[in-house]
């Protein structure tokens, strides 16, 4: 896939790994392997790992579980340059943990970076044997590029181990996004040399990226070229497109590995059209009034069924486990891409408003408001669960004929039901 670009850091993924150390051979130890992504060395050239996947279990891992890794991007922006590398190799390591006394077939050791100042280290690092890992083995990550995260669900413990030292791993779990970005765990594991989850001072950090948005000019709004009734709907309009990682999307009919392969990216459309709610024409030689109901808010329960097939959420974060223990995502759109800006509650509730317009003697007013429309689509075209649909209530646009701007159109919130 192309890789996905936050300042000068490049995020890409791997399904390829080499085994660094397993408990093989512990009397009553729960199993457990540590294993290291490998970049391809075909399309991956220069990139690291940001630390090693834990699982509990002693299974060949390739080809069954993706991991982020990452490159330094040429500066592109005066920002860029002046905030520095993305991604510096660590000064030194710490131990965390030795199996000593655990009796496996082979020595194996966990190991903290330990960051530059100014950057973070993303997870934790195994050695088999005693010493500590190459410098090379990992990249930390400048600051300003991450989160900070949550220490999750446990992976593993070696609590009925004979080893002489306590040790438990954790995975990351990364906060609510912000509108806008994406914040991704990328498969790596925090632990400690005890059996308890641990402290918050044990740093645990997630990826932080942008969701790219595309956005055309809108349709000019309709205009009256006589007193007749114009058409109920407008010709829709893609207005703006979020592109989405694969990793943000759940696909119904793709496995994880799947849509890395096929779909790397999709495409939340929204398409734009003016409704009309409203047309009045004054035969008579004074003011008259007219008086319309229109309904803002979400048109129909689909989004219901968007979030359950896909996982996405309108109008507010949404996250879930993209594989496994580790690799976990929160992901939220822009406002104005969704209309929250304006509005916090119309893809909950449906609302019924009314519109008043005064039009004068011998004139024509048709009033409208902007219904979007949102489809969901792979790489290749094909659509993911059902169109949603919403009208924006916020803003209501208005044309008059003969076209000089003489009409007064006010809205107002229906009574509710028994008041």
């Amino acid at each position: 896939m192309e890789s996905i670009k936050f300042g000068n850091l490049l995020i890409n993924f791997t399904t390829e790994f080499n085994w660094i150390w397993d408990n093989k051979g512990s009397p009553n130890a729960s199993p457990v392997g540590f294993w290291r992504p490998v970049p391809s060395a075909d399309f991956l050239t220069d990139y690291f790992p940001l630390g090693d996947y834990a699982v509990a279990g002693h299974h060949n891992i390739n080809k069954k579980i993706v991991m982020a890794v990452v490159c330094e991007a040429t500066p592109q922006t005066e920002d860029d340059r002046i905030n520095g590398k993305a991604l510096m190799p660590p000064d030194e390591f710490e131990r965390v943990w030795d199996d000593k006394g655990s009796k496996a077939y082979s020595d194996g050791s966990i190991w903290r970076p330990i960051p530059p100042s100014g950057y973070v280290a993303m997870g934790l690092v195994a050695s088999r044997g005693y010493d500590k890992p190459s410098r090379n083995s990992v990249r930390c990550v400048r600051a300003d590029l991450v989160i900070a995260s949550y220490i999750n669900e446990l992976i593993w413990n070696n609590k009925r181990s004979p080893a002489k030292l306590d040790f438990s791993a954790w995975s990351i779990s990364p906060p609510g996004a912000a509108a806008g970005e994406v914040y991704l765990s990328p498969g790596t594991f925090v632990g400690a040399a005890s059996y308890t989850k641990p402290s918050m001072h044990i740093a645990a950090y997630s990826l932080r990226m942008q969701i790219p948005l595309h956005t055309a000019y809108p349709p000019p709004a309709p205009a009256l070229s006589g007193d007749r009734q114009p058409a109920p709907f407008e010709k829709a309009v893609v207005s703006n497109i979020s592109k989405l990682a694969w990793f943000t999307v759940k696909d119904p009919n793709l496995s994880a590995l799947e849509q890395l392969r096929t779909s790397p990216t999709y495409r939340l459309e929204r398409l734009d059209k003016y409704v009309l709610v409203g047309f009045g024409h004054n035969k008579s030689s004074l003011n008259q009034s007219f008086k319309w109901t229109a309904t803002r808010g979400q048109n129909g329960s689909s989004l219901k069924t968007l979030t359950h097939t896909t996982g996405i959420e309108i109008g507010t974060e949404w996250g879930f486990n993209v594989w496994g223990a580790s690799g976990k995502v929160s992901a939220k759109l822009s406002g104005g891409f969704t209309h929250t800006q304006t509005s916090s509650e119309g893809w909950t509730t449906s609302t019924a408003f009314e519109i008043n317009a005064t039009v004068p003697a011998h004139k024509a007013v048709a009033v409208y408001l902007v219904q979007s429309d949102y489809k969901l689509l792979r790489e290749n075209g094909t659509q993911v669960a059902t169109d949603i649909s919403y009208t924006d209530g916020d803003n209501v646009y208005w044309s008059e004929y003969p076209p000089a701007r003489e009409c007064e159109v006010t809205c107002k919130p229906l009574p509710a039901p028994g008041s």
